[in-house]
């Protein structure tokens, strides 16, 4: 954990020498989980979701994002319409660590250099590298055993919107989806077990979707984009 925060500061420092506008600020919403156990709903946020990002805005129209977003994850068969589902009565709960690195890209201008009201929907996309609990599912009893940390990639696809109604400050609604590198976010597709400890759709992998608020400071030298 102490890596990931010294790595965020690193990116701050270096990107603010470089006399641009910055952001950094908070994320505070909901996660949900799209697998092989429980609904297959595609944005229904039910867990707490909480991050920290930094912006460096580039441009009007782009800005480098750097983010650190804790969750928890989790669903059950119970919920689920699926008669199949529903009678085999698995549940699941997982915690994500998610760093994420990429670009944010502004449909209208969103000039910080200028203090009239902006509002802009945008889209971020990159790569991010997340920590999950490796677990298993008892197939006999129905009990879920975790056998410790593991991670994996996921290409993160966000759409939102955001203003500077704030003076200094730029709020944000947003969702994000992330198509992960594994199948076993859920404990259904658990390497090294016995076969017969595996289920579900074994050539899909999991995703996982926050929704939620973002609200970040600006600060630092106001950018020249006449060059751009």
């Amino acid at each position: 954990m102490k890596r990931i925060f010294f790595v965020l500061l690193l990116t701050v420092i270096s990107f603010s020498a470089k006399a641009q506008i910055n952001e950094v600020g908070v994320f505070a919403g909901g996660s949900n989980y799209i697998g092989d156990i429980g609904p297959t709903d595609y944005i229904a946020p039910e867990k707490l979701a909480l991050g920290i990002l930094y912006k460096w805005n580039r441009s009007p129209r782009h800005s480098y994002r750097a983010s650190f977003t804790y969750a928890k994850i989790s669903s059950a068969d119970a919920d689920s319409d699926v008669t199949g589902r529903k009678q085999r009565g698995y549940e699941f709960e997982n915690t994500l660590k998610e760093l994420s690195l990429g670009l944010e890209f502004n449909f209208f201008d969103f000039n910080l250099h200028e203090d009239d009201l902006k509002i802009t929907p945008y889209v971020y996309g990159g790569l991010s590298y997340f920590w999950y609990d490796d677990m298993y599912i008892d197939n006999v009893n129905g009990r879920t055993y975790n056998r410790g940390n593991e991670s994996a990639l996921a290409i993160p696809m966000t759409v939102g919107i955001k203003t500077n109604a704030l003076k200094n400050f730029v709020i944000g609604f947003e969702i994000g989806a992330r198509y992960t590198f594994t199948d076993n976010l859920d404990g259904s597709n658990p390497k090294d077990v016995d076969e017969s400890l595996r289920f579900g759709n074994l050539d899909s992998e999991d995703w996982y979707v926050f929704t939620g608020l973002t609200l970040t400071y600006t600060f630092g030298e106001k950018p020249c984009y006449c060059s751009e």
